[in-house]
């Protein structure tokens, strides 16, 4: 009699749960990284934002003699026919406007909101503390 042979070529279940538990860390480690990236790219983006706008600012300034008592997001920063910046730009996460304030037009204040708490130029705990900004950290433009 002709012995059967039977040939078993395939995983474990043990060799399955472990294969799929790395992938399942490589995963949540990557992905936390790639979020990270995503809200230091959007801050770097606020951080452009505001020193784009106080460059018209200080046009406008010059021109006018004072800053303006209010910047709104989407709207042109324009006096007498120039126009300093065709379109304010908004936060680029939810379109909303930056915090801008300016008491008299001889100074301005003008906050973005960060999402990065570690970010190397963010505010100190006080200047975000009196900011308004519900998010971990902020960043803010005087003017010079």
């Amino acid at each position: 009699m002709e012995e059967i042979k039977i040939d078993n070529k395939g995983f474990t279940l043990i060799e399955l749960l472990v294969v799929i538990s790395v992938i399942a860390v490589l995963t949540t480690l990557l992905m936390a990284n790639f979020i990270g990236i995503r809200q230091r790219a959007r801050d770097a983006q606020r951080k452009s934002n505001l020193f784009n706008v106080q460059s018209a600012l200080e046009l406008y300034r010059a021109d006018v003699g004072s800053y303006p008592l209010t910047v709104d997001c989407g709207g042109a920063l324009s006096s007498g026919g120039t126009v300093y910046m065709s379109e304010v730009p908004c936060d680029p996460l939810d379109d909303t406007d930056y915090i801008y304030t300016s008491v008299d037009g001889t100074t301005y204040s003008f906050i973005a909101c960060l999402e990065n708490e570690n970010d190397p130029e963010r505010d100190g705990d006080i200047a975000y503390t009196a900011s308004g900004c519900t998010t971990p950290a902020s960043f803010t433009l005087t003017n010079p």
